[in-house]
């Protein structure tokens, strides 16, 4: 490996997340908080819980950050082509295009990341703090590191509370607790954005939609054809579709089939 290739964004983004999370859970440990009372009493149990899910999020982070996103292969496998000749039996109304990029055949949901420079299987969108992409295969893993990392956070903000005592000098104050309440802002923080993010993505795959297509919904060909969208099949499908992998199928099946329903349901009427 070249020497410059450990000042890329993305090992200096994960490197700096390892750090600062490393940091913060060793400033908690130091500091006199609710840590250091169970530490004192011999109840080991609550601050063992506590290294393993800090250890937990972060080994979720790097899986994030590091694994496949479902990219979509320039030079198609024999699957693949297969795929693509079931494809091409999906009614001819389905917008498939060929990216102007990589030139690859892109699926349904899928879109072209400029900064991973790959097409992405059901994009999401690409996540600064992952150095990554947010797509098919990572996206319930990236929904699972942010529950378990807000469980962490608002803990963390928790022990940060436990251990600021107001009462004191503000000198003495300042020298005893500053570094512990810069944690809780920064904690508080952390907390805010995981909440809202883990909030917003539950909605997204609750609908079956994507970050992308929510935001750009009139600029996709695919969503613009129709009044809704065409992938969602109610919460508890979505839901099993999301995490399990069930119903099975392709988008362009999906999104035909929806198209058929369409289609019996106004002859019907």
């Amino acid at each position: 490996m070249a020497p410059w290739a450990l000042l890329s964004p993305g090992v200096l983004v994960r490197t700096g997340h390892t750090v600062l999370t490393w940091g913060i859970t060793l400033v908690l440990f130091l500091h006199d908080t609710a840590l250091r009372q169970w530490e004192e009493q011999g109840e080991l149990l609550l601050p063992l819980i506590f290294l393993l899910l800090v250890l937990g999020s972060l080994l979720l982070y790097l899986a994030v950050s590091l694994m496949d996103p479902g990219y979509v292969n320039i030079q198609p496998q024999p699957q693949e082509e297969a795929k693509e000749e079931q494809t091409a039996m999906v009614p001819q109304t389905i917008p498939l295009r060929r990216c102007r990029y990589c030139l690859v055949l892109q699926p349904l949901r899928a879109r072209h990341c400029r900064e991973c420079r790959r097409c992405v299987r059901r994009y999401d969108h690409h996540c600064p703090w992952m150095e990554n992409c947010v797509g098919e295969r990572n996206h319930p893993l990236f929904v699972a590191y942010l529950a378990l990392q807000l469980v962490v956070l608002l803990w963390g903000l928790y022990l940060a509370w436990s251990g600021l005592r107001f009462f004191q000098p503000w000198g003495l104050w300042l020298r005893s607790s500053g570094l512990l309440f810069a944690t809780f802002l920064l904690l508080s923080l952390f907390s805010l954005v995981a909440g809202l993010l883990l909030a917003s993505h539950l909605y997204l795959v609750a609908s079956n939609t994507t970050t992308w297509e929510f935001i750009s919904s009139h600029r996709i060909a695919y969503l613009r054809q129709r009044p809704g969208n065409p992938f969602d099949r109610g919460l508890i499908r979505n839901l099993a579709h999301f995490f399990c992998g069930w119903p099975s199928g392709s988008w362009e099946t999906l999104w035909a089939e929806e198209e058929e329903e369409e289609e019996g349901s106004s002859q019907a009427v």
